[in-house]
C-alpha cells in the first residue's frame, strides 16, 4: 500500500508540472502596463476576497488558476505586484517534490508575467515558509534558499 501511495504522489507531482507547463505555454494572457499599476487601494471599496489571491486582476486570475489546476497539491496561492507568488502546499506534497514544484511554478509564472525578476515562496501546510525561489531574468537562473 505504501508503494501505491508513493506512486500516486509522484504521479500527481508530474501531472501538475505537465499541466502548468502546457497550460501556460498554450494560453495565459500577458501582463499589460495597466495591470501593473492597477493595484486597488485597500479600504472600504476593496473586499478581502479581492485581495485574497492577487492585488491586480491578472495576479488574482493567476492565483486562482494555480489553485484550480494543482489537483489538490496547492491549497492556497497569492500574487503580489505581479512578481511574487506565494503558495501553501498540501500535506500530500513530499519534501523531495517541493523544489520541482517550485521550479514549475516559476516557469509558469514567468510565462504569464515576463520580463522581470520573480519570487516564488512555498509554505508548508502549517503556513511556515519552507522554500524561497528567486528567478533572475538577466541570467535566466533560478536560485533556491
Amino acid at each position: 500500500m505504501n508503494l501505491l501511495e508513493q506512486g500516486r504522489k509522484i504521479a500527481m507531482a508530474f501531472i501538475l508540472v505537465l499541466v502548468l507547463t502546457i497550460t501556460t505555454a498554450c494560453g495565459g494572457g500577458t501582463v499589460t502596463e495597466v495591470d501593473r499599476t492597477a493595484t486597488p487601494p485597500i479600504g472600504r471599496d476593496v473586499t478581502y476576497a479581492q485581495l485574497e489571491r492577487g492585488n491586480t486582476p491578472s495576479g488574482q486570475n493567476f492565483g486562482d488558476w494555480v489553485v484550480q489546476t494543482s489537483g489538490g497539491l496547492i491549497k492556497d496561492a497569492y500574487v503580489r505586484d505581479n512578481n511574487k507568488l506565494g503558495v501553501v502546499i498540501s500535506p500530500e506534497v513530499s519534501p523531495k517534490d517541493v523544489r520541482p514544484l517550485a521550479k514549475s511554478l516559476v516557469q509558469g509564472f514567468e510565462k504569464n508575467f515576463p520580463g522581470q525578476n520573480l519570487s516564488v515562496l512555498v509554505y508548508g501546510p502549517d503556513k511556515q515558509l519552507i522554500l524561497t525561489t528567486q528567478y533572475d531574468r538577466a541570467t535566466n537562473q533560478i536560485q533556491y534558499s
